[in-house]
């Protein structure tokens, strides 16, 4: 049954508070002209190359951005969570380039996604605009210490960054792993086992669980890794 516009907007300002600024009846016949949708987990939301069609606002659920190789591996750039803003649509939205990445749902997702002229309308608000343009950052900081990453870092170092910073149990296969650090899935499998041999991590089916973060923590940041 679908939910009531009232259920909705709840749902919708819950998320997004800087969508309070819209008014009501703008937003109200924002969300009559395009629904609220469920994605399943795996769909391809845009390709590289694409024209920006929509901006996605989650709701619930997340999504994989991610740029291709030469090689032909996939490297994840960031994720887009409930309340978080796309980095590559923004741009795209402003600029009216093409999507410089691709993007697919990494679980089912609930989002709204919004006419780029739409957003663009709504970032003449002052708190929205505001609230645009600090996740921006933030997600132009995230990026900046990914390429830091590929370029300087070993890989289990990297390895170890991307456990952390989940709670304690990250749920993720080894080949999604690999792609969010840039390698492939052998060297990540390798690089697990050694990781639970010494005690810090407890592997399951499609599932990491941290067991000591402390010596992740010293590896991630820089320090040399207890010798086997």
């Amino acid at each position: 049954m679908p939910r009531a516009p009232d259920a909705e907007r709840a749902e919708l300002l819950a998320a997004y508070p800087s969508l309070a600024e819209v008014p009501r009846d703008e937003l109200d016949a924002a969300l009559a002209a395009t629904p609220i949708v469920e994605v399943p987990r795996g769909t391809v939301l845009f390709r590289e190359g694409d024209p920006c069609r929509a901006f996605p606002f989650v709701l619930d659920g997340e999504i994989r951005v991610a740029r291709g190789t030469p090689e032909g591996r996939s490297i994840e750039l960031y994720r887009v969570g409930r309340g978080d803003v796309c980095l590559l649509s923004t741009s795209c939205a402003f600029s009216a380039v093409l999507l410089a990445a691709h993007a697919g749902t990494a679980t089912p997702t609930r989002l709204w996604p919004v006419p780029p002229e739409t957003f663009l309308h709504w970032t003449d608000l002052p708190g929205f605009r505001r609230y645009v343009f600090g996740v921006f950052g933030e997600r132009l900081g995230d990026l900046m210490g990914l390429a830091e990453a590929v370029a300087f870092q070993r890989m289990d170092r990297r390895l170890a960054a991307a456990l952390l910073g989940h709670g304690r149990e990250l749920h993720t296969t080894h080949q999604q792993l690999a792609e969010s650090i840039g390698t492939v899935r052998e060297i990540v499998s390798r690089l697990l086992k050694r990781f639970e041999q010494r005690g810090w991590i407890a592997l399951g089916r499609e599932r990491v669980t941290i067991v000591d973060a402390a010596p992740l923590r010293a590896l991630a940041e820089g320090g040399e890794p207890p010798q086997d």
